[in-house]
């Protein structure tokens, strides 16, 4: 961008005006076409017939040859004997296969762009520790580039995150569609993110490692100034209530900090907290038993391991470790591969999830088949990018399986959807059929001719 400046102020600064004026303007418009702003297309709605299909509802059984019948933005209908209206486009599907689009319940899709070169383009994080405030819907990009190379594989939905300080911020569930932060929102404010304190002995680049008894006295200061928080909020939450029933006592001074953490202290929302170890964990459900609150952990590399306490006390995990190398030099190569399915025997509830800030979102089908491939079962693993992180985000009802009623969330492809070799041919998000465009798809017909 900066050599695009640079070359038109010199091209400007020896033309005519009106010259300039018709240099400036092809330039914009040539700037226009490749800054990533037209790549989220917003298909077109309709009533649609998807017939002769292998119908995966998921959350049933199998249907070798039905039909989808959407209408309003919503699966209208599904079966082997379904009544297309008169009007309905009808797309043969013969020899393919319809999934409910799959679900990313971990991610920062929409708040980092180009997030090692162009720091301008990465709101993923507020400065300072405790920012329970910030909402990640407000700074969600629609016009992400990675938008359309995510959906074009057939995820639909992701969960985007804050990150950064022991209390990061709020996190929204959005569809990949739509121009504003308004028409992606499937739950604008859905959980609080808690970076959960952990003991870290790493110093930093250049310094010396930190001794363990060090670093257990600042996890433990950092545990405690987080325990002390949520008690203020619990507090402020009390002082509210009690002047809502008894105006004559002195109104309480609102605290936006305080505010935003009432949802959560009261187990109305979930709070998403991020820990891998087993004692990190096991110390995340502590917290959430001391507190009584809805806890969902992000990460979960041992989450296996505790899975006694995670069960009891209703803690499900969304894993974002599948390529994440072991952490530990005498771990086998595929310890991280196998704790999907180690889950999965233990009882726990779980989803998948790519962890990613956007650009590799599109890699989460591969990663549930390489769950499926070490010890994971094939439903399962299609579950756990579908059906199961549904249920833990709350949208179980819209979501995560083909079902009458639903919002029509369709991937129609030529094999199976966890299979590196397959193409989707249709895509539908919120009922509406969407073009299988992306920058990938447009650099590969640019230079596919080339020589």
């Amino acid at each position: 961008m900066y050599a695009w400046k640079t070359t038109l102020k010199t091209l400007c600064a020896f033309a005519p005006l009106r010259l300039c004026v018709l240099i400036l303007t092809l330039a914009l418009t040539a700037f226009a076409q490749n800054d990533g702003s037209e790549q989220n297309v917003l298909g077109r709605a309709g009533t649609f017939a998807i017939q002769n299909a292998r119908i995966v509802t998921v959350s049933g059984a199998t249907i070798e040859n039905g039909t989808v019948l959407i209408e309003n933005g919503k699966i209208a209908a599904v079966g082997a004997n379904v009544s297309v209206p008169a009007g309905a486009e009808k797309i043969d599907a013969k020899g393919l296969s319809v999934y409910p689009g799959m679900i990313d319940a971990a991610t920062n899709l929409g708040l980092s762009e180009i997030s090692l070169g162009v720091n301008a383009s990465v709101d993923v994080a507020e400065t300072g520790e405790m920012n329970p405030n910030a909402k990640a819907i407000t700074a969600v990009n629609p016009h992400s580039a990675h938008v359309n190379i995510t959906r074009v594989i057939g995820v639909t939905t992701v969960l985007s995150f804050p990150t950064g300080g022991t209390i990061a911020g709020q996190a929204a569930v959005v569809n990949l569609w739509g121009a504003t932060q308004a028409e992606m929102a499937v739950v604008p404010v859905y959980g609080l993110v808690v970076n959960f304190p952990r003991i870290a002995a790493f110093g930093g680049f250049g310094q010396p490692p930190i001794e363990f008894s060090e670093a257990v006295k600042r996890r433990d200061a950092r545990l405690e100034e987080l325990r002390k928080y949520f008690r203020q909020a619990a507090d402020y939450g009390r002082v509210k209530d009690a002047y809502e029933k008894d105006k004559t006592l002195p109104a309480p001074v609102t605290d936006l900090w305080l505010e935003a953490l009432l949802p959560y202290i009261r187990g109305e929302k979930p709070v998403l907290f991020t820990a891998e170890r087993e004692r990190d964990i096991r110390g995340v459900v502590k917290f959430i038993e001391e507190n009584k609150l809805k806890g969902v952990i992000i990460g979960g590399q041992e989450a296996w391991k505790a899975a006694d306490a995670l069960k009891k006390n209703n803690v499900p995990v969304v894993y974002t470790n599948i390529y994440n190398l072991p952490v530990r030099d005498d771990d086998p190569y595929d310890y991280l591969f196998e704790a999907p399915s180690k889950m999965a025997q233990a009882g726990l509830k779980f989803a998948i999830s790519t962890g990613d800030d956007g650009p590799n979102v599109r890699e989460l089908p591969v990663q549930a088949g390489l769950a499926a491939a070490y010890g994971l079962s094939k439903d399962e693993a299609l579950k756990s990018v579908t059906l199961y992180p549904a249920q833990i985000l709350g949208i179980a009802d819209k979501l995560g399986s083909i079902e009458a009623g639903k919002t029509a969330n369709l991937v129609v492809t030529d094999g199976d959807l966890l299979e590196p070799r397959t193409n989707v041919k249709y895509l539908f998000i919120n009922g509406r059929l969407i073009p299988l465009t992306s920058r990938h798809t447009e650099l590969y017909e640019q230079f596919k001719d080339r020589k």
